[in-house]
């Protein structure tokens, strides 16, 4: 059956012979009763934090931390740090109070890794100087692509009543070393630049800061009109510019270490400079204009798509690398990771390497918004590590990630979903870490640095992103999502005036001849927005990978692949591949039960549970319409379809209050 998507508060329970375990302290479990010498000249709201965080936890030597202006620590930038021991005494040293707290979280992790901390000799810098949360939270209190609960921010207490729930917040991000935070949806409301919005604002950054946490936020590009009562929002009116330049002063005056702005413009109704026949540049230059004089940026979106008939996985290119070398220096194009939306995969987006005199941050989401929202284990490393294979880290200058937080007891809904808010941090400080290094991080802090536990979850969590990928749209299949919500497949579907690129169909091109999009040089041709050395791989048929096979081409089902099965063969071995796999990660978290406390097995093992009758409803609802055009058999050895694809046809899934959906005509199968 297809579970409940969103099962609520998680109840608390106890660890085997220990506390309360609820998943609230995330990865941050160590033991506080620690009582090691820690020694700091100076005092600080930062440098607080760092002794308490370290004579709470550190269980070795003493500790000195110190703030070094010499050579060694000016080439590692204010937020670098070194580690080092002298005899029996650790020495932490950086340029700045920011830096030595990430050093004293990095020791911790150290310890709590089961790292040898007797000879440590240790240089760190983080990759880039902007670690950005993106979060989709409207000032209502909902969150779009949100799925562990509401909305951190509680903005009808605020500036009054502060939960100590944005001090945590602020602590997991400065562990991990993430330094700004997007408060606000980027389908803005002007109401966030309000004086009364700013207020809170400024409530918020007066906690984070301590934890070296800045403040963004998404502004919308029509607030002149709306706030100001302006005429236009034209970048090049004067009137304009003016205003905005106004209210940046307004609110550094508040916020003196206030970040900047993220604008999505022009895209999916959003206004922008483009209704007044500017460029993106051009609206992006005057807000970078008015942040200049504090050190502020703009963090300017490439997601636009517009009906046309070009195909959207083109449209970015086309519209923002002509512009390439007229953004201002503060000005950061930010691109998700791939050209149409966060699909389970895609090919890497052609801006990356195109825009070579434009300052580019890449957008990766880690709310699971294609991935099986909370209810689905998809440990996304693997992704985002697949992703630098073939950008390199140093072509950007920054990364975002779409943040999967709520006010959940557990932060994120499912208590695997903390490990991408974890990774997406590590990846962020350092691209070069490898996802099993990551996930060993995260298991040990997390749960237990039992073998019996963290190998096979290790197996498990570096294996199900390829999982989700073959039980819902394998061999670069993409967007065969339900309407709306992205939950379930939907590969049918059609809405009555819908553009074109809404649709599954869109992607999918399913006919009698075979099956996906034709991008190649008799296409759409968009395979030749990518460099030559990968074009002439990707745009022919006998040389594109196979993961992104139907990405690329439309192929005929008898296609022989290099395994020797046709591609019908293909999918069908991919996706009953990929059931049976999740099937393999329940069945190996049911031993987990003596090494983990039971409220959290109970949780994790009931969202494998919905999983899994996912899975079966992903396999049956594609195989069986796919067959309708293939009109070919099953293989033998794949499991038949428990469903009938007219069943399938009736589960509409509603968009806002996801209760048992298709219950009554999905029996659980599990």
């Amino acid at each position: 059956m297809i579970r409940n998507l969103f099962l609520g508060l998680l109840f608390c329970g106890w660890t085997l012979g220990a506390s309360a375990e609820d998943g609230s302290r995330l990865w941050l479990r160590q033991d506080t009763t620690a009582s090691a010498t820690i020694d700091c000249l100076l005092h600080s709201q930062t440098l607080n934090i760092a002794q308490r965080e370290l004579n709470r936890s550190w269980k070795g030597v003493p500790v000195t931390l110190q703030l070094c202006a010499d050579k060694e620590h000016l080439a590692l930038g204010k937020d670098g740090y070194t580690i080092r021991t002298d005899k029996n005494h650790i020495v932490i040293g950086s340029l700045s109070e920011t830096g030595l707290l990430y050093a004293a979280y990095h020791l911790i992790r150290l310890q709590e890794t089961d790292i040898d901390l007797g000879h440590l000799d240790i240089k760190e810098k983080p990759a880039y100087e902007y670690r950005i949360l993106n979060h989709w939270d409207n000032l209502d209190g909902t969150i779009e692509r949100g799925y562990a609960g509401h909305s951190l921010w509680k903005w009808e207490e605020l500036p009054d009543v502060l939960s100590p729930r944005y001090e945590a917040y602020a602590r997991a991000n400065a562990s991990i070393g993430i330094n700004g935070t997007v408060l606000n949806n980027v389908n803005a409301s002007p109401e966030i630049l309000s004086d009364a919005y700013l207020l809170k604002v400024k409530a918020l950054a007066d906690v984070f800061r301590p934890y070296g946490l800045k403040v963004y936020l998404s502004v919308n590009f029509a607030s002149p009109m709306v706030l100001g009562k302006l005429a236009t929002a034209d970048p090049l009116n004067t009137e304009v510019s003016e205003w905005w330049k106004k209210k940046v002063y307004e609110i550094y005056s508040q916020i003196p270490d206030f970040g900047g702005f993220l604008v999505k413009a022009n895209s999916e109704g959003q206004p922008g400079p483009c209704d007044y026949h500017r460029t993106h540049a051009e609206g992006a230059n005057m807000l970078a204009e008015a942040l200049k004089p504090y050190g502020g940026i703009v963090m300017w979106r490439a997601f636009v798509y517009s009906p046309s008939d070009n195909d959207r996985a083109k449209q970015a290119y086309l519209e923002f690398q002509p512009l390439d070398g007229k953004f201002l220096d503060n000005v950061i194009v930010q691109v998700k990771n791939g050209p149409i939306d966060f699909q389970p995969r895609e090919p890497y987006s052609p801006l990356f390497g195109a825009m070579k005199h434009t300052p580019l941050m890449a957008e990766f989401q880690v709310t699971q918004e294609y991935l099986g929202h909370s209810n689905h284990l998809a440990y996304l490393a693997p992704m985002w590590k697949e992703f630098f294979r073939y950008v390199d880290p140093d072509m950007l200058r920054a990364v975002a990630g779409v943040t999967n937080i709520g006010d959940d007891v557990n932060w994120c809904g499912h208590d695997f979903a903390q490990a991408n808010w974890y990774t997406f941090g590590r990846l962020a400080w350092n691209p070069r870490l490898s996802s099993e290094e990551i996930a060993d991080e995260w298991l040990k802090q997390t749960f237990t640095s039992n073998k019996d536990f963290l190998v096979p979850m290790r197996e498990v969590m570096l294996e199900s992103r390829e999982a989700v990928v073959n039980y819902m749209m394998p061999l670069g299949l993409h967007h065969i999502f339900a309407w709306g919500h992205h939950y379930g497949p939907e590969p049918w579907c059609e809405i009555e005036g819908a553009r074109p690129d809404w649709l599954p169909s869109y992607y999918h091109r399913a006919d009698s001849e075979g099956l996906g999009f034709d991008r190649s040089g008799t296409g759409s041709n968009a395979v030749s927005q990518y460099p030559d050395s990968l074009a002439n791989i990707w745009g022919t048929l006998d040389t594109c990978p196979e993961e992104f096979l139907l990405w690329f081409h439309h192929v005929p089902w008898t296609y022989k692949l290099k395994d020797g099965y046709t591609l019908w063969e293909e999918l069908c071995y991919k996706y009953d591949t990929g059931l049976k796999e999740v099937r393999r990660f329940r069945d190996t978290w049911n031993q987990m039960r003596p090494y983990i406390d039971t409220e959290r097995y109970e949780a994790v093992a009931k969202r494998l549970d919905i999983q899994v009758n996912d899975a079966v409803w992903w396999k049956d609802a594609c195989l069986l319409y796919f067959q309708s055009f293939s009109k070919m058999k099953f293989p033998k050895d794949i499991e038949k379809a428990t469903f009938r694809l007219k069943e399938l046809k009736k589960v509409h899934l509603p968009i806002t209050n996801f209760e048992c959906p298709g219950a009554d005509i999905l029996p659980r199968k599990e």
